[in-house]
């Protein structure tokens, strides 16, 4: 079983910044694409940026240009910079990894991130 354990999360003001991090338990080697996703109130499970093995990102457009993944192989992190924080990026910010061969997703637990107008 492995294990994501986010961290990073917190209060914001709009136009802020904050920085989220994942830990993974074991090497993210064998992970094809990790990624964060996020969760409003009353809102379903989104995409917020992904990065692949070979280090290829997408980003939801909601935050291309403010947000930023980026991923530590030698630690076991990714990590997600976030600038110009918008009370919309409100939300529970989940680490996620995929291992494609397997059939199996990982998530973490979740850290909340609250950004006040």
């Amino acid at each position: 079983q492995v294990l994501l354990a986010e961290s990073g999360g917190g209060l914001a003001q709009a136009g802020g910044s904050l920085r989220l991090s994942c830990e993974a338990s074991e090497s993210i080697f064998r992970f094809n694409v990790m990624g964060w996703y996020r969760r409003a109130l009353g809102k379903e499970r989104e995409l917020v940026a992904t990065i692949a093995i070979g280090g290829s990102t997408n980003y939801a457009d909601s935050v291309k240009g403010r947000f930023t993944i980026s991923r530590d192989n030698a630690k076991r992190t990714i990590d997600l910079q976030m600038n110009s924080l918008k009370p919309e990026d409100t939300a529970v910010y989940y680490c996620n990894a995929e291992f494609w061969s397997r059939g199996i997703t990982y998530w973490g637990q979740g850290t909340q991130v609250t950004v006040s107008s």
